[in-house]
């Protein structure tokens, strides 16, 4: 079963997914086990992202590109809006998937196998946060461990 972890009323997903990454990363960097990164969203927010990536810190370098590209196979972030993109299949990283999307995968026995954390991202929007609730219900249903980590008073 994968860890699943919400990160739940965000006021900015863009970018509280580049702090997130940015944790997540730096904990590779200190000694902890390589920790590659997949995040799956919509294209729009993902060309966002990519430019908030860059420039988000002036002390943090975050290497990423989208699946698409040739170095992706070396990048340890990576972009994409397709949860089952066949690209996926030729990245040898895995270790977690950041979800930025409302929508719910349609094969979680296969996303869970893959990737051994999850990590879902709702913002306050109420669109966003009752897409959020159904997943978190799915995932539940399914016997997954889940985590949540509320934002209202942290950000």
């Amino acid at each position: 079963m994968a860890r699943i972890d919400f990160h739940s009323n965000v006021h900015d997903k863009l970018e509280y997914a580049c702090r997130l990454t940015r944790k997540i990363w730096s904990a590779t960097a200190a000694g902890q086990p390589v920790r590659n990164i997949v995040m799956v969203g919509e294209q729009v927010d993902l060309q966002k992202l990519d430019a908030l990536l860059w420039t988000f810190s002036a002390l943090d370098f975050l290497p990423h590109c989208f699946i698409d590209d040739e170095a992706a196979a070396e990048t340890p972030i990576v972009l994409t809006e397709d949860f089952y993109s066949p690209s996926l299949a030729t990245l040898p990283h895995a270790d977690v998937m950041i979800h930025l999307g409302m929508r719910m995968p349609q094969d979680v026995p296969a996303l869970a196998a893959r990737f051994p954390r999850i990590v879902e991202v709702v913002t306050v929007n109420e669109a966003e946060r009752l897409a959020g609730r159904e997943r978190y219900k799915a995932y539940r249903d399914l016997g997954h461990e889940l985590h949540n980590f509320d934002q209202s008073k942290t950000q």
